[in-house]
């Protein structure tokens, strides 16, 4: 099926408002012989005169007068369609945002984020989903407007990343637990007994890894999927957590955190977006939202 040229509506639209040729050509910068040829076109493509000769003049069929206001309705949406956003009200706005975020991002961003959305755009919404793996498929799909994370090797090519913080892994324990007082160092550390967290369900990483140069090997006694589940453990039992710094601040009040005595790399927190939302101004705008409030996050400091 061969389509209309749609440039025709706009023509159509100026020589209904005009009534002349010459008037109709002048407006859209054509030469007369042009604007006529483009009437011969649209006369071929409806069916209809459309404009027929009265004395000196034109005057529109019936037809002509039943189009006027429809194409005139479809040249203003169609340009309304094309022109660049206009700006964003905030205090208009009415939206909900799905966020997927990993273990901890809620708890220690999650309120400021939620406050100064409020205070901006009071008719946002945000839905926070847990982050069970890295897949890009609910991104692409529109399930999801926003990921935290880090950059793993199934994040989809397509996908805009943008860095929020790096982050540094710390040993967490309960207060007054023997790693709480004296020198800590890696055989103390590897001496007790660890909680292993993994989404995979895997008992080593890169705190084992670390280990390892000094014939050193931690005791994994059990594995979580989460940090928050791993600090909950820590904090009623003598087993020792390690988490990330930033990401855990609030979950880790009322116990003692110290520095890993090994050298661990840190990691990457991003922002993760699909393109199709990129030029969305509701949409970059809370990606600022969520930049500025992991800025201004400090963070935590760890015993010496």
């Amino acid at each position: 099926m061969t389509l209309p040229d749609l440039n025709l509506l706009v023509t159509l639209d100026v020589l209904l408002q005009e009534g002349s040729v010459a008037r109709a050509a002048e407006r859209l910068r054509l030469s007369p012989s042009a604007m006529s040829r483009a009437l011969a076109r649209l006369r071929e493509t409806t069916g209809d005169p459309l404009l027929v000769r009265a004395g000196r003049g034109l005057v529109p069929t019936p037809r002509a007068l039943e189009l006027r206001e429809r194409v005139n309705q479809l040249v203003q949406d169609g340009q309304a369609v094309l022109r660049p956003a206009k700006k964003l009200r905030l205090k208009q706005l009415v939206r909900t945002f799905t966020l997927r975020t990993s273990d901890g991002f809620v708890e220690n961003f999650g309120p400021k984020l939620i406050a100064r959305i409020s205070q901006e755009a009071p008719g946002v919404r945000l839905r926070f989903m847990q982050k069970s793996d890295k897949d890009s498929t609910p991104l692409r799909d529109g399930v999801v407007d926003l990921e935290t994370g880090v950059l793993g090797k199934t994040t989809g090519p397509e996908v805009r990343v943008q860095a929020l913080f790096r982050d540094r892994f710390v040993g967490v324990v309960r207060m007054g637990h023997p790693l709480s007082q004296g020198k800590l160092t890696p055989a103390r550390y590897a001496a007790g007994r660890h909680i292993c967290v993994s989404r995979r369900g895997q008992d080593k990483g890169p705190i084992d890894e670390a280990l390892n140069p000094l014939g050193l090997e931690r005791e994994v006694v059990t594995i979580v999927a989460g940090f928050s589940a791993a600090l909950a453990l820590a904090r009623t039992s003598d087993l020792i957590a390690s988490v990330p710094e930033r990401h855990t601040e609030n979950l880790r009040a009322g116990m003692y955190s110290f520095p890993l005595p090994v050298s661990v790399p840190e990691i990457t927190v991003s922002l993760f977006w699909h393109p199709r939302l990129h030029a969305d101004l509701a949409h970059r705008w809370l990606r600022g939202c969520v930049r500025d409030v992991c800025a201004d996050h400090p963070a935590d400091s760890t015993a010496p």
